[in-house]
């Protein structure tokens, strides 16, 4: 621990002790029960992370007025009374632990979610709409301001009441005190807008009404975007400016960035270093060093964390989808298990992608269970259980760890001389380099186990599993690239000095795609893949980069962070977009491509098809054969069923112990049976 000293030493706020200098920022998970209660799994999700260690927990951004305030599908509600009781529940779970707490009292403006809207026309401090193309809210008058200003008042006390450390007024992100701080937003020419003193108006009454409800020795934090990180927005040095009107009566500065056009720097892309934002907080800590500061950014390894308190740009670290990931990242590191840190990737799949685009609950794509996290390992097979896993990728690595953790015996094939499949060959792409920390997290997990044993450079035959006699086969072997029966691709993959190639080809053999400049680079295929290569070449200073896509948009299936992200590399590097534009025929130096009737040839130094991927499973068949005759259970997970994304196959990996489950309760139904059988005989 003692090369990590400052992430564990406490820190007094007022009448609040942290234990360490570890912070849960306020996340939406769609966990809540529809009426704004809180879910057995959602008290479950944030047990987790206080037994993880947290120094403290803020709870996610909970509604002070419904309807129009609200923002989530399911979002936790604190607007009357009626809700007190479950805040306090919610706080006697994570105090016994020893975290501290906090909410996040908000109101969602013009980002409220129109689902929940009831039919009415969202507020906010002009007719500027939240996000492009989201609906136009109508101005709030002046009189209702004074409402708002109650809201934020009656919801912090109600936080007092419920027995919160802190609360935390949330000011950034688009919602509406932000909405009223933005000059993108605010075009009011009353004392609400304006100059920076007029436009911070709201947001310092709110501060003031805040601090007059809780008392002088209640500590109130304040979370707002330093950058606004889009032309004509609040600049770093805007936002220090208008702090000086609402600082006075804050603690705890929680210094993020960004606006909803500009997400992609809020809800961090994954190609961001480790504390990217934090020369923001640094700067906050500059002009107000009396008060603490809270920085976040894409922060994983403790040594990094380490850095930035020691170095005084922030005070407190903020690990968001960190700890979605890991939730026992702060025992772990106090523990000296660095090594077993299953990182967040910043693939914003499962988090921000599912809550705010699908209005789904949150899920991870490294972490299977943001519930019950490791309750599973307490409950070992009763019965020696053998299990063959062919594959070893990130799949069929989730399910072998998995599995011998409750103490089956396990042997995984691998045809490949490394594991982690297309996620480590993926991984090889400079800008999604973060995808190989799952990797090696689940290879330092595999070799806590003495029951696991990994045979790489083997392509598992039939002759194998016999020799093994499992009693389950998980088939886990992955997918291949999609090449349909184009004319002339085939050929111009088979060359000897071929200018085509597959995603496989650029991911096996990277020394050889290291030439950019001057180069003219073409790729079919608008996908995530196709975006890959793109983002590749562009940034790297290609000459000209074109992309061609059948679909009306690129990057259809992509979650939303990630999109816009490509969306401002294709802009940026000026990549030229053909959309419902289908491949015809491929030629040794160019593309030919339909659009609406007409053909048009793309020239190229290097051409990349990039279609997609197909599920890749050449012995599904004899497996299945010999799981009937042999009587033994088989689970196909990942790729190898369906192509999609590794969350999708790390869930599946997991559900291995269902399949152990039946195999466990089918052993012991027949065992009864048989002793039975001999209390009749006898």
């Amino acid at each position: 621990m003692s090369k990590y000293q400052a992430i564990f030493e406490p820190l007094t706020i007022k009448r609040m002790t942290l234990k360490n200098r570890i912070v849960m920022p306020p996340m939406g998970t769609n966990f809540a029960n529809v009426d704004g209660t809180f879910s057995r799994e959602q008290l479950s999700y944030y047990e987790q992370r206080a037994k993880g260690g947290t120094g403290l927990i803020t709870l996610e951004n909970v509604c002070i007025a419904y309807p129009m305030g609200t923002n989530g599908a399911r979002q936790l509600r604190m607007d009357n009374d009626q809700y007190i009781s479950g805040l306090w529940e919610f706080n006697e779970k994570m105090h016994a632990y020893g975290a501290c707490t906090s909410v996040q009292i908000n109101h969602a403006g013009a980002s409220a979610y129109g689902l929940r809207l009831e039919g009415r026309q969202a507020v906010s401090a002009s007719a500027v709409p939240s996000k492009k193309g989201n609906p136009i809210p109508r101005p709030l008058e002046i009189e209702e301001l004074q409402q708002v200003v109650a809201n934020y008042a009656e919801g912090a006390l109600r936080a007092q009441r419920a027995g919160f450390d802190c609360v935390e007024i949330h000011a950034g992100h688009s919602y509406l005190l932000s909405q009223f701080l933005s000059p993108l937003y605010n075009k009011r020419t009353d004392q609400f807008g304006g100059c920076p003193e007029n436009r911070a108006r709201l947001t310092k009454q709110v501060v003031e009404a805040v601090r007059e409800a809780v008392g002088p020795f209640f500590p109130i934090s304040l979370r707002f975007s330093a950058d606004e990180l889009l032309e004509g927005g609040n600049t770093l040095e805007d936002t220090l400016d208008i702090l000086r009107y609402f600082v006075d009566e804050v603690d705890i500065l929680n210094v993020s960035a960004a606006l909803n056009d500009s997400l992609q720097y809020q809800i961090d892309k994954m190609n961001l270093p480790d504390g990217w934002r934090s020369y923001m907080s640094k700067a906050v800590k500059d002009r107000y060093p009396d008060k603490l500061t809270v920085t976040s950014g894409n922060i994983r390894h403790p040594q990094k964390a380490t850095e930035l308190i020691e170095s005084g740009q922030a005070d407190l670290i903020a690990i968001g989808r960190g700890l979605i990931a890991e939730p026992h990242w702060v025992n772990k590191v106090e523990n000296g298990q660095e090594f077993l840190l299953r990182q967040c990737l910043s693939c914003n799949i499962g988090c921000a992608d599912h809550r705010i685009a699908k209005s789904r609950p949150i899920r991870c794509t490294v972490n299977p269970d943001l519930y019950e996290e490791d309750a599973y390992k307490s409950k070992p097979v009763s019965h020696s259980t053998k299990m063959v896993v062919i594959g070893g990728g990130t799949a069929g690595l989730e399910a072998a760890t998995t599995a011998a953790e409750v103490g089956v015996n396990v042997e995984l094939f691998e045809s490949k001389a490394y594991l982690g499949g297309l996620a480590h060959e993926i991984a090889r792409l400079p800008d999604k380099k973060r995808i190989d920390d799952f990797v090696t997290y689940q290879i330092n997990r595999a070799k806590e186990l003495d029951n696991l044993v990994i045979h790489t450079n083997h392509s598992a035959t039939m002759a194998d599993i016999a020799l093994r006699n499992p009693d389950i086969i998980v088939n886990a072997t992955g997918a291949k690239p999609l090449l349909p029966p184009i004319e002339g691709l085939q050929e111009q993959l088979q060359r000897d000095n071929r200018r085509v190639f597959s995603i496989a080809d650029l991911l096996n053999d990277m020394a050889n795609f290291q030439v950019f400049e001057g180069q003219e680079i073409v790729v079919i295929g608008g996908g995530a893949v196709g975006l890959d290569v793109v983002e590749y070449y562009a940034e790297r200073g290609a000459k000209k980069v074109t992309i061609v896509e059948m679909q009306k948009e690129l990057g259809k299936d992509l979650d939303l962070i990630t999109k816009q992200a490509m969306m401002e590399i294709v802009t940026k590097y000026d990549v030229s977009v053909h959309v419902e534009s289908r491949l015809m025929s491929v030629k040794d130096q160019s593309f030919m491509v339909e659009h609406e009737g007409t053909i048009t040839e793309l020239p190229f130094d290097l051409g990349f098809v990039c279609l997609g991927m197909r599920a890749e499973a050449p012995l599904m068949a004899e497996l299945a054969h010999y799981a009937r005759e042999n009587g033994v259970m088989i689970h196909n997970i990942g790729d190898s069923k369906v192509a999609r994304r590794i969350m999708e196959g790390t869930r599946e990996a997991r559900d291995i112990l269902q399949v152990i489950d039946v195999l466990e309760t089918s052993r012991l139904q027949k065992g009864h049976y048989e002793q039975a059988k001999r209390l009749v005989r006898n």
